[in-house]
């Protein structure tokens, strides 16, 4: 097909078929003659190189290693500052002698079982195992890892205030207290370092102070890790849930059977510990509360704790599990970078 010749000028200019169409009109102008004498013999050569290029989204669950690891010492912290206030307080403890314990409904009407403790601490041993294995399956463990030390921190860290106010005495008469230390600060160090090196607990031997009875350590530890192991796990599995709780509800139950805590104690770290999980996974799992001038929990103490660690989520986190060491394709299909293919086109 011919172009039109325009008028004044002897050379027609013909369309070429072959050279890449405009978009416009379908048609190509053919280039000037002496560039089609000068590439008759030279042919045309096409290179693809690849090129890194970035991502064209923000992955809205980042892993964020490193404020797991923050969360993990923040925990740790008021871990260990909880064992040096329990130090403290029960050098304030009034002897049951002089102050007996106070009334509590529930002893009134169950008498005190002597083996009950020791199932409250192994129900919270296995909860604490599953939730363990549960957490290592998870794809964003991460996440849920970060929360579950900062809620325990948290919690413990509130524990510590309560303890540290109000002294009560003693629940039950059978209860036997450490001798006191009277400013021996040596014995209290080894008190502080027996008492981290046994985890707390009663079942270990590690555990012979009185005075952290409100509220109850024990409940917050069995009731949080219950309500992280349904979080994070597929709603289907209402059996797990199911196990999980009646293991939870027994440890909790058990703590007033055996008269280690008043039921003050008890109802006290189960609403803290609830509410606060609620609270925090409510933030989380809604974007628009993050912003919200009407969100009323923005005005807690722990909310630019909070934003600092879920600013970059951007999605409720699904329960979502994959093998903990993956194998060398599963690693390869996840790590490999994107690659654009850019075709360049070479004139020699």
């Amino acid at each position: 097909m011919l172009s039109q010749q325009p008028q004044g000028e002897g050379e027609g200019v013909m369309a070429h078929p072959d050279e890449g169409a405009d978009d416009s009109s379908g048609l190509t102008l053919s280039p000037p003659s002496g560039d089609l004498n000068s590439r008759s013999g030279i042919s045309q050569h096409r290179d693809y190189v690849k090129i890194s290029v970035p991502g064209g989204r923000r992955d809205p669950l980042p892993m964020e290693w490193w404020k797991t690891a923050i969360a993990f010492i923040y925990a740790a912290f008021n871990l260990i500052l909880t064992t040096v206030v329990i130090t403290v307080v029960h050098e304030r403890v009034p002897a049951k002698e002089n102050s007996p314990p106070l009334p509590d409904k529930f002893f009134d009407y169950i008498d005190r079982v002597k083996w009950a403790f020791s199932v409250t601490e192994i129900n919270g041993m296995i909860l604490v195992g599953i939730w363990g294995i549960q957490w290592i399956f998870l794809k964003y463990k991460s996440i849920a890892g970060r929360r579950y030390f900062f809620l325990i921190g948290t919690l413990y860290l509130y524990r510590c205030v309560t303890m540290y106010i109000t002294t009560l005495p003693v629940p039950g008469m059978h209860m036997t207290c450490a001798p006191k230390l009277y400013g021996d600060s040596k014995a209290k160090v080894h008190r502080v370092l027996q008492l981290i090196s046994g985890g707390g607990l009663s079942i270990t031997g590690s555990h012979l102070m009185c005075g952290d009875f409100l509220y109850s350590g024990h409940t917050v530890m069995l009731t949080l890790t219950y309500l992280f192991i349904k979080e994070y796990s597929p709603r289907s599995f209402w059996w797990y849930h199911l196990m999980c709780w009646l293991l939870s509800a027994v440890g909790v139950v058990c703590i007033l059977v055996a008269h280690e805590h008043y039921s003050v104690d008890v109802v006290v770290a189960y609403f803290i510990t609830s509410r606060l999980f609620w609270w925090y996974h409510t933030m989380a799992n809604l974007q628009i509360l993050k912003c919200s001038p009407n969100n009323y929990l923005t005005h807690t103490w722990w909310n630019p704790i909070f934003n600092f660690f879920e600013r970059n989520v951007q999605t409720e986190v699904p329960s979502t599990f994959c093998w903990p060491v993956c194998c060398p394709p599963a690693c390869f299909k996840n790590t490999c970078k994107k690659y654009s293919k850019v075709q360049s086109t070479r004139e020699e």
